[in-house]
């Protein structure tokens, strides 16, 4: 059955395949653990590989302003088979590439995962706005959300073939979202693993402003489909931050919930709305966090030098499932990513800030949050760059947590809401 979002090889359209061995013009495409995706946009864009040059290489791409669109009609519309790519990751026929990829235990580690995926995603995206006549591309595409991942298969193989595929399935005036798929080879066939949903964001060639992309052309009802399919999900967007805990209050189903919660941790003896106690089998919120600090480092900047968001994903995913091992006690597998919104760029030199809170469990289910902020040491400022939200299955029935103050409440409400919808999409 195909995915409802997106065009099979089964379709008569072909991908531009990369052997992720070399990358070309003519649709040879880098190897992903080898850092070539990276060289190819650097070209695409002309970044510099030298970090001591970046400065000079900014001020060269404003000239490419000059290039810009100033409409969306100015750009000529582009089909989903022209940002179609197929990459490959030869775990299980080149082993040296494993060792950037294995865990622990003895499978695939997912925060690598989310890395290639970041990066194929931008690239899916400049094949989309690839202007033939221009030696250099005049946009900067950046990761603005991560619209939905889910998993196919609990296990990913170190010594199997992964195959990614993705291509364009929706575009606004500025903004493009691309939809992926991966699978890995076994007993002789390519097996589905996950399927994965971004939408990214077109800039000037400073970053400074919006860009216009090219519009898509629909070929058929399958593509019909398909785009529809997006606007459902801008949509969902749309009506999923109106109603976000930040802006308005609960529910009246919530507020139940919520209330019972708190009646459920009243010490009847005392009579008193301050005597807490914990039930059983339970744990409170506040003993369920997880913290991290990473310096960031020029070594995992972008092609725009700053903080490649796979590297932000990576670390916060990391982070978020070393808290769901912790609190549950056993190894978790993740069940659904939703929800990363790239609110700021971080900066190169930044202190970035990593805060995991398990927010909801529901039998062998938890639900991480993991709130990502920078901090400028000599102001003593922080700011908020990304939230993330992960859904990850135990091996056992694991505790319930259970907030205390109004805050955590909401975290909460907002963790069942993420846990909700993933349960929806697995159904």
């Amino acid at each position: 059955m195909l995915c409802p979002r997106f065009l099979k090889s089964a379709v008569s359209f072909t991908y531009r395949k990369f052997s992720m061995g070399q990358i070309s013009q003519q649709g040879k495409v880098p190897d992903m653990a080898e850092g070539n995706f990276r060289n190819r946009l650097r070209e695409i864009v002309g970044a510099s590989t030298n970090w001591q040059d970046h400065q000079q290489v900014l001020a060269e791409r404003a000239s490419l302003s000059q290039y810009l669109a100033q409409s969306q009609d100015q750009l000529p519309a582009k089909r989903m088979k022209d940002s179609m790519i197929e990459a490959h990751l030869p775990l299980g026929s080149q082993p040296a590439l494993r060792e950037k990829y294995l865990n622990s235990h003895n499978s695939v580690r997912f925060g690598r995962i989310l890395e290639d995926l970041d990066f194929l995603g931008v690239l899916i995206c400049y094949s989309h706005t690839w202007n033939e006549e221009l030696q250099r591309s005049p946009l900067s595409i950046v990761t603005a959300l991560v619209d939905q991942i889910d998993m196919r298969q609990n296990i990913i193989f170190p010594d199997c073939d992964i195959k990614f595929t993705g291509h364009v399935t929706w575009v606004g005036k500025t903004s493009i979202e691309a939809t992926m798929h991966m699978s890995q080879y076994q007993d002789g066939a390519y097996t589905d693993v996950l399927d994965a949903t971004f939408v990214m964001v077109a800039r000037d060639p400073e970053n400074k402003r919006a860009a216009f992309v090219n519009p898509l052309k629909l070929e058929g009802p399958e593509e019909e489909a398909i785009f529809h399919q997006g606007e459902v999900n801008k949509t969902r967007r749309v009506e999923l931050s109106t109603a976000s805990l930040l802006k308005v209050a609960p529910t009246a189903e919530e507020r139940t919930l919520v209330h019972n919660l708190f009646l459920n941790t009243l010490d009847t003896r005392r009579m008193s709305f301050r005597g807490r106690i914990l039930p059983p089998n339970s744990v409170w919120m506040e003993d369920a966090k997880l913290k991290g600090l990473e310096i960031c480092h020029p070594e995992e900047r972008n092609i725009f030098n700053r903080i490649f968001g796979g590297f932000l994903m990576r670390k916060a995913y990391e982070l978020g499932r070393a808290n769901a091992c912790a609190f549950a006690g056993c190894r978790p597998t993740v069940v659904a990513v939703d929800d990363i919104l790239f609110r700021k760029p971080v900066e190169i030199g930044s202190l970035l800030l990593l805060s995991s809170q398990v927010c909801y469990t529901e039998g062998m289910y938890v639900q991480v949050r993991v709130h990502s902020e920078v901090l400028d040491p000599l102001t003593q400022q922080h700011n908020t760059t990304n939230v993330f939200h992960f859904t990850f299955r135990l091996e056992k029935d694991v505790p319930a947590v259970v907030p205390q103050s109004y805050g955590e409440s909401m975290l909460y409400l907002d963790g069942k809401r993420h846990f909700d919808g993933t349960m929806r999409n697995h159904c």
